[in-house]
């Protein structure tokens, strides 16, 4: 049977690009093993790919970086300039290869799979799981045309803790009343969450968000909106305190749990379980909050695929808390967004570009 021709007509069909015949051999014997998923060509480089594009139209491309004769990056651009498809990079998680993975998901790539330096066969045969969910969620996004040459918000600068102890003394604020606002993100959610958090000001809550995004690219992903964004952003670690003017964003392969002691909000980062199929998980997340901080926090709940953290939001609720989840227009993937709503647990409905406008009113409503 020729490459292209259809075993399961139904399926989800997907081309393989990597230079790598270790990765094109065990990424399609992943991948075919599941009953939705059909790995219908594969290529070793992007001209390659280009060539057989002519011919066959994917519903999912996964696309190394680091290729001979074209890099992914550069053939990601053209792709999503010309014809746009649902690409996930297959990218290394250490140096270079987590800044040009995220400079992808900018591009409008929709999820990052995981590619280690060594043991690459055995490793991706243990993630089968995720990287079967990760496809299904890239078949079901929403993909528009992203220039690369659009301009970034510049941010203004960042405001000293000059401007965060003047607020605290006017107001006379107990610190134990201090608002929170956790935030859960999945698939499309890296460039939702610049877009939340480009726009808030230099003083804004204290935040703390859960994204899916394996390990080792979240330190990265931090360091990439810390220098977009007037809040300071960081990679969670453990005892880190959550303060206003900064976000916290959970470290990849471990849960962040928000937690009280006397009037001091902290981050616990710790190992576990997968929870909702996820590690950290946007249910772990808010409901430490609803526990924690109650009526004092504000849940957000953006774009994604599945359930993660709709259960979380509405023990939010319960305990007195605002939530926001973002529209179904505005999502690359309405999963987790829907599922909360579908629970009970969301306050309001807006898109992306309204949400951090209305909690900067609620946090100011409540003081």
């Amino acid at each position: 049977m020729s490459e292209g021709t259809l075993k399961k007509p139904n399926a989800i069909k997907v081309m393989i690009v990597d230079d790598s015949a270790v990765v094109r051999e065990t990424l399609k014997a992943v991948l075919s093993e599941a009953r939705d998923i059909e790995v219908v060509a594969v290529a070793s480089d992007p001209l390659v790919a280009a060539e057989k594009l002519r011919s066959i139209v994917p519903d999912v491309i996964t696309l190394d970086i680091e290729m001979p004769r074209m890099d992914g990056l550069s053939f990601l651009r053209k792709l999503m300039q010309q014809h746009p498809l649902p690409v996930v990079i297959c990218s290394s998680q250490a140096g270079e290869g987590s800044q040009n993975a995220l400079r992808a998901l900018e591009y409008g790539a929709i999820d990052i799979i995981q590619k280690p330096k060594v043991g690459t066969r055995n490793f991706l045969e243990e993630s089968r799981v995720q990287i079967c969910d990760v496809v299904r969620a890239a078949h079901l996004a929403r993909v528009r045309k992203i220039d690369p040459k659009a301009e970034i918000h510049t941010p203004a600068p960042k405001l000293t803790a000059d401007a965060v102890l003047s607020r605290a003394t006017n107001h006379g604020v107990v610190e134990t009343t201090e608002q929170i606002v956790v935030v859960g993100a999945s698939t499309g959610g890296t460039e939702a969450l610049r877009s939340f958090l480009e726009v808030l000001p230099g003083d804004a809550p204290a935040i703390v968000i859960v994204q899916h995004m394996p390990e080792n690219f979240t330190a990265a992903f931090a360091k990439r909106l810390d220098s977009l964004c007037a809040v300071t952003v960081k990679e969670a670690e453990n005892n880190d305190t959550v303060v206003q003017g900064r976000a916290l964003i959970a470290p990849g392969n471990k849960h962040a749990l928000l937690k009280r002691s006397g009037a001091r909000y902290y981050v616990e980062v710790r190992d576990g379980p997968l929870v909702s199929r996820h590690r950290p998980s946007v249910d772990v997340l808010f409901r430490s909050a609803a526990r924690y901080a109650g009526k004092n926090a504000i849940g957000v709940i953006l774009t994604g695929m599945g359930d993660d953290g709709a259960r979380g939001m509405a023990e939010m609720k319960e305990a007195g808390s605002y939530n926001i989840a973002q529209d179904e227009e505005s999502c690359i993937v309405f999963g987790m967004p829907n599922e909360a709503i579908k629970r009970g647990g969301v306050d309001k409905v807006l898109p992306l570009s309204g949400i951090a406008p209305h909690v900067i009113s609620v946090v100011s409503k409540r003081r």
